[in-house]
């Protein structure tokens, strides 16, 4: 009989007793990404295994000890882990098991990110700010809430991106500042501007059903790099564009009394009707029926609310 909860997923030792359970949270194409319990309790550091692709690790709670290319430190819920293709690492639990931690692991990571930040160089843990750990939080509560696998995808890469940043000491740096030695190069500006406008020509061609990774190989460029190439250039991430323009289709569907609301939200790309629900809520401040409502109501019933024309 399994230990788990219905939504966990577990993990066992060889004798047969559960080492961890996880679930996984919002799994955007080429992505794993999941909540991790740690059941493991060795106070000494098992043999280390050697990572096969890009893995990100966030503290959740508890703490214990890593070994990272043969380095040691102290990990508890203020801590992040960036692992490369080749780095080795170990754990151990001298203060017992229970420790939680969010992965997220990318293969091939070349097609997610021309980052050299990340593709070249040794593993790093340290630790990082309160504006990630809120990211990290946010993240976890949009993915419990539901949202689609391109939003995830765009937000797992900022959290990434963010801990990239940390690792190189950029955190706390604006956007302005980072970016300053592009702005200076006239040929890069205008070859972002164009890549933006093409993701734009591409997401108002083709719909909303395309994830990101479809998107970013429309434009021949990693998902990483044109999420913050889009940012820059727009001053929204490609989420936000998305939402309007999947709002402003919502609409149009919505004056179309025939078709229920879960047929309008497979065919715009929510995840269910309740995102479509939440979504609308969050941009137009009132439910898909009240704006039907709204949309769809005649003249005479205009004078009928205001008490002009009596209900028949």
């Amino acid at each position: 009989m399994s230990d788990c909860a219905p939504e966990e997923m577990c993990r066992y030792r060889p004798d047969g007793t559960l080492q961890g359970t996880w679930h996984d949270l919002a799994c955007p194409d080429g992505m794993a990404s999941y909540r991790v319990t740690c059941l493991e309790d060795s106070p000494g550091f098992v043999p280390a295994g050697a990572e096969a692709g890009g893995r990100v690790v966030l503290g959740g709670s508890g703490a214990y000890l890593r070994r990272v290319n043969g380095r040691e430190v102290f990990a508890d819920r203020t801590s992040a882990l960036l692992l490369r293709p080749g780095d080795e690492l170990s754990v151990a639990h001298p203060l017992g098991c229970g420790d939680t931690y969010t992965v997220v692991e990318i293969r091939g990571l070349s097609r997610w990110t021309s980052d050299e930040r990340w593709l070249g160089g040794p593993g790093w843990d340290g630790v990082v700010d309160d504006r990630i750990d809120l990211h990290h939080r946010g993240l976890l509560a949009a993915g419990a809430r539901g949202i689609d696998g391109f939003e995830a995808a765009e937000r797992t890469l900022r959290l990434v991106g963010a801990v990239i940043d940390a690792a190189h000491g950029d955190t706390g740096r604006d956007a302005d500042e980072l970016d300053r030695a592009v702005r200076r190069r006239p040929a890069t500006e205008v070859a972002h501007r164009r890549l933006a406008y093409r993701a734009r020509e591409v997401l108002v061609e083709e719909g909303f059903t395309l994830g990101l990774t479809d998107l970013a190989r429309r434009v021949a460029c990693s998902p990483h790099h044109l999420s913050r190439v889009f940012h820059r250039v727009t001053g929204q991430s490609l989420t936000a564009y998305r939402h309007r323009l999947r709002i402003q289709a919502v609409l149009d569907a919505l004056t179309e009394t025939g078709t229920d609301l879960r047929t309008i939200a497979a065919a715009y790309g929510f995840a269910d009707q309740a995102h479509l629900t939440r979504v609308v809520r969050q941009r137009l401040g009132s439910s898909p029926s009240a704006v039907r409502a709204l949309l769809t109501e005649t003249g005479t019933d205009v004078q009928r609310r205001a008490g002009a024309v009596p209900r028949p």
